[in-house]
């Protein structure tokens, strides 16, 4: 004879994990292994062989202003995510909106800037096939400025729906996304830049 289950309400329930959420965790452990493979072969290249890629890192030096403040761009974007995700869960869509627009801002806003800088590096000839330190700085920071982009789109078209429907949880799934995206340039900013 077989015995129903009883359900007692003392008894905590199992939290359930919203299933885009764990798509997205999977899909960020994905990236980090694809970084982590980019980064820990500039950082193997560099350190084995420094004198090939001094004279290229050295030109950067004069561009570590305006690094630090694309850094300063994507930290405060966080920010705005963060906001943007905790207005969605308190349904406070005007907020909501701005903070995802702001947001979309400043990753832009990084992108054009990171043009500007890529302009002047060509017209000094500072290209991928003259230096091994500009081929991992165009692959690394080319990668990275595709990703702010994958990100920007999303966060728009939440801007857009969020007018008219519920958007939290897919607001909470793209500000993942784009925490990771500004976690990466932490590391590229000191990497490229600064040591």
């Amino acid at each position: 004879m077989s015995q129903a289950h009883v359900i007692d309400p003392a008894e905590p329930a199992i939290p359930s994990v919203y299933h885009g959420k764990l798509a997205m965790w999977l899909f960020l452990c994905s990236e980090v292994m694809f970084f982590s493979g980019l980064l820990g072969a500039y950082i193997t290249l560099r350190t084995g062989d420094p004198v090939r890629f001094d004279a290229g890192h050295d030109s950067l030096h004069n561009h570590v202003q305006l690094a630090a403040f694309n850094t300063v761009l994507l930290i405060s974007s966080s920010l705005t995510m963060a906001l943007a995700v905790l207005r969605g869960q308190q349904k406070r869509t005007g907020q909501q909106r701005m903070f995802l627009l702001l947001t979309a801002a400043m990753g832009t806003l990084f992108l054009v800037l990171k043009m500007f800088e890529y302009k002047h590096h060509l017209s000094i000839n500072e290209t991928p096939s003259t230096s091994i330190f500009f081929s991992f700085y165009y692959t690394l920071t080319a990668l990275h400025g595709f990703h702010i982009l994958c990100g920007v789109i999303p966060i728009m078209g939440l801007w857009w729906y969020a007018k008219d429907k519920d958007v939290s949880h897919e607001t909470e799934m793209v500000g993942l996304y784009w925490h990771f995206v500004d976690l990466v340039w932490i590391f590229l900013f000191p990497l490229l830049y600064l040591i």
